[in-house]
């Protein structure tokens, strides 16, 4: 059996290195170990939304709000993978607290479009 630390460094560079299918097998079997990993959960939804598992990506990103409802980049994460499946008003509050607590001109756009779809 592979450790923590081994599944999540392997799923890390998979992910890096442009395999996001392969990253989120280890991520995967990282987040079994450690389910309130912030750390792989992160990487793990990041695996699933770069490979568009993107039901997987807005799971294992609503796990990481719950987490720590205060972690921006979780919130853009979860609202982004939300868009991606068209579902637009449901990622509204997600992007808008994001864009609230980083003030980044980036998050600012992403919630820009997202509202612009809703009409």
């Amino acid at each position: 059996m592979t450790d923590l630390a081994t599944l999540y460094e392997l799923g890390r560079r998979y992910r890096e290195g442009g395999d996001p299918t392969t990253a989120a097998r280890y991520l995967a079997q990282a987040a079994e170990e450690d389910p309130s990993s912030r750390a792989v959960l992160t990487e793990l939804a990041l695996a699933h939304f770069q490979s568009a598992a993107l039901g997987k990506a807005e799971t294992t990103a609503r796990a990481l709000v719950e987490l720590d409802p205060s972690d921006a980049f979780a919130l853009t994460l979860l609202g982004r993978s939300l868009v991606r499946q068209s579902k637009h008003a449901e990622a509204v509050p997600y992007l808008r607290l994001a864009a609230v607590m980083t003030g980044s001109a980036e998050a600012g756009a992403a919630l820009a479009e997202c509202e612009a779809r809703l009409t």
